[in-house]
């Protein structure tokens, strides 16, 4: 039996060991609205639970991890260390390797644009997108298009995405507090650092 404080090991291994299923996780709120967490915590947080290879990227609440167990064990296990070690009603969206690249592959949207930015919203209550959805059809400039049943893309002007009615309709307390949005050049930073080797 491991005494109390003691160090946790982490075996190497690699982004490939077929035993592990490698995942992306997205933090909701994180350094925003009174939420801060530095990466380099949230990094030795997540170092004592049951997961290889974690790793943080940016500073809006990306990681990425392996572990030996499924989708919905695993974000009970992020969300229950995110709210003993910060404090805070955490909330994560949780997606495997295959399904961000298939999220990402199904975006038709280009990660940059001179005239726009390209956004996903993250869920894991679809009903929540569902909605969203179907309220973002009222604005033709937004692109609202649904990639996944946890994800939604979107587009806003380049200096305008505050501003932009889909950013405040998302922005709204009843959304805010079940999604999580990235944009797209992101989600293709945490997608590729699930593909690089150790």
């Amino acid at each position: 039996m491991r005494a109390a404080g003691a160090a946790v090991v982490l075996q190497p291994a690699t982004r490939y060991d077929r035993r592990m299923t490698n995942y992306a996780v997205f933090l909701r709120g994180v350094n925003v609205g009174g939420i801060n967490i530095k990466m380099a915590g949230l990094r030795t947080a997540l170092a004592a639970l049951p997961l290889r290879n974690v790793a943080t990227l940016l500073a809006s609440g990306n990681v990425v991890c392996g572990a030996d167990m499924g989708p919905a064990e695993l974000k009970a296990l992020v969300e229950d260390c995110l709210r003993l070690n910060f404090g805070y009603d955490a909330w994560v969206v949780l997606l495997d390797q295959a399904r961000l690249s298939a999220i990402i592959d199904a975006c038709p949207y280009p990660p940059d644009s001179a005239e726009r930015h390209s956004y996903v919203t993250l869920s894991s209550d679809p009903a929540v997108l569902d909605e969203l959805e179907g309220l973002g059809r009222e604005f033709d400039d937004a692109g609202v298009l649904r990639l996944d049943p946890a994800a939604l893309a979107w587009l806003a002007a380049v200096g305008g995405t505050i501003d932009s009615p889909f950013s405040k309709l998302t922005a709204k307390t009843k959304y805010k507090a079940a999604t999580t949005t990235r944009n797209l050049r992101t989600l293709m930073k945490v997608r590729d650092a699930l593909l690089r080797p150790n």
